[in-house]
């Protein structure tokens, strides 16, 4: 076939989408700029007007271009600049937050007590900043996994597993695309897909190695679990071995239905439905218990911290409640590089 017939041939439509990574930037809507950005160029043009016409007869144009300048160039990067990512404003606004906030805060639910009055008058000015509660935006979990986040709603947590997209042929690679495609496409509330890596502690693998080490058939056999266990002791003692988690967690806003009525039933078909919709795309997607969720909360609070006992509060029609966190041993372990596993996408 000559080149010009085989150009003259319609392409086969493979029903690959381009999917943008910007679908929440903020409308465009005069010379590239959004709402935010004219509103502040607006109110400081208005102000610099209304300035040189409060003082145009009071003070030369050139003294008062050395005053606007300035205030300009902050407006304009106030505007148009980006720090870390985030714009400007509302950088420097988080800074003023975080300048404000107290800087020690303290898991009091009942409150901090006020400091005594002969303390507080032989402090005089100089008194120390007493510290803040510390108030988690966690209210409970029911036995079913249904998290209440008080005022901002309720979630779910669900732990996927990971696909080795770079190892699948292309009609494989376009099907589990197309899959999580129209997974996205159904979305009407709010999800977010959460990759955490956590470390793991390879000392339950190597125990019940060495205890089952006598029991096996063979000499051979047993020598090969005790070779395997000191591997294992030298690897976690020669670098630190990590762990991936996929969690895909489910929200529902407070104002569409409260944890004992509708809403926790919804979250959970809906939780149901991302299961079906997931599998298409060959993710494997199972939602956690009220222990297993509270277990992921507590590695997420405290991810160094030693395992400790908890106790779920809750009843299974609602949460009623608040939550001892517990941070459990794993029970299955993936040993080596965790950038080396298939990632979700």
């Amino acid at each position: 076939m000559s080149p010009a017939a085989r150009r003259r041939q319609p392409t086969e439509d493979t029903g690959r989408v381009r999917i943008p990574a910007d679908v929440d930037r903020p409308d465009k809507l005069l010379a590239g700029l959004t709402a935010r950005q004219l509103a502040i160029l607006a109110v400081a043009a208005i102000a610099l007007w209304a300035g040189y016409a409060a003082t145009r007869h009071l003070v030369p144009p050139a003294a008062y271009g050395a005053v606007a300048v300035p205030f300009a160039a902050v407006a304009a990067l106030l505007a148009l600049g980006r720090m870390e990512g985030v714009p400007a404003d509302r950088w420097v606004l988080a800074a003023w937050r975080q300048h404000r906030s107290p800087r020690r805060l303290v898991p009091a639910p009942e409150g901090v007590p006020a400091v005594p009055g002969f303390l507080a008058k032989a402090a005089g000015p100089h008194q120390p900043a007493l510290p803040a509660s510390l108030r988690l935006p966690l209210a409970g979990i029911d036995a079913r996994g249904v998290v209440d986040l008080g005022p901002d709603g309720l979630a779910v947590i669900c732990r996927a597993s990971a696909v080795t997209f770079s190892l699948r042929t292309p009609g494989e690679q376009e099907a589990l695309v197309a899959g999580f495609a129209r997974f996205l496409s159904s979305l009407a509330e709010p999800v977010q897909v959460l990759v955490r890596a956590e470390r793991l502690d390879v000392r339950p693998a190597i125990d019940a190695l060495l205890d089952a080490a006598p029991g096996l058939p063979h000499l051979a056999l047993e020598r090969a679990a005790r070779d395997h266990a000191a591997f294992l002791a030298d690897l976690a003692t020669s670098r630190a071995l990590l762990r991936r988690e996929v969690l895909v967690v489910l929200r529902q806003p407070a104002g569409q239905a409260s944890a004992g009525g509708d809403g926790a039933g919804r979250l959970l078909r809906r939780a149901a439905e991302a299961v079906t919709a997931l599998s298409a795309a060959g993710v494997s997607l199972s939602l956690l218990d009220g222990t297993d969720a509270a277990s992921v909360l507590g590695r997420c609070l405290d991810p160094a911290g030693p395992p400790r006992p908890g106790t779920l509060t809750g009843s299974s029609t609602g949460v009623d409640g608040p939550v001892t966190l517990a941070r459990r041993a794993p029970t299955t372990a993936s040993f080596g590089d965790p950038s080396q596993e298939g990632a979700t996408r």
